[in-house]
């Protein structure tokens, strides 16, 4: 099996730019006007597991809740600070204070949550 996280975006260039130039991720794939929508695809390495992104103006996009949390695994505590620094995003609290024991939380350009734990799963 294998798995593929798509979610609407009204910011595709703004998302897109801050999971790849921000957290690093490698965009593997992109289309454009496929049947109304445009979209990236871009690899968590060593998950086999993919994050999509796509933009249409038929849909409205999903609004972020506290509690919808991309968790990745990232290695070492240095590693999370690396990539809070070069995202470019600030820090924010968790709803649950179970993540801000084991990671730093911040937010995409859409307002949705990931969390960047600093060692590898399980942790």
């Amino acid at each position: 099996m294998q798995v593929r996280r798509a979610r609407q975006t009204s910011r595709l260039d703004e998302v897109t730019a801050f999971y790849r130039d921000g957290l690093g991720l490698p965009v593997i794939d992109r289309f454009v006007d496929h049947d109304g929508y445009s979209g990236v695809m871009l690899d968590l390495p060593g998950t086999g597991a993919h994050l999509e992104f796509t933009s249409t103006a038929d849909v409205v996009p999903p609004v972020p809740h506290v509690e919808d949390l991309l968790v990745l695994y990232v290695g070492d505590a240095d590693e999370v600070l690396r990539l809070v620094a070069r995202s470019g995003a600030s820090p924010v609290a968790s709803a649950n204070p179970y993540w801000d024991r084991v990671g730093v939380t911040i937010t995409d350009p859409d307002g949705f949550r990931i969390v960047l734990v600093g060692s590898s799963w399980p942790g």
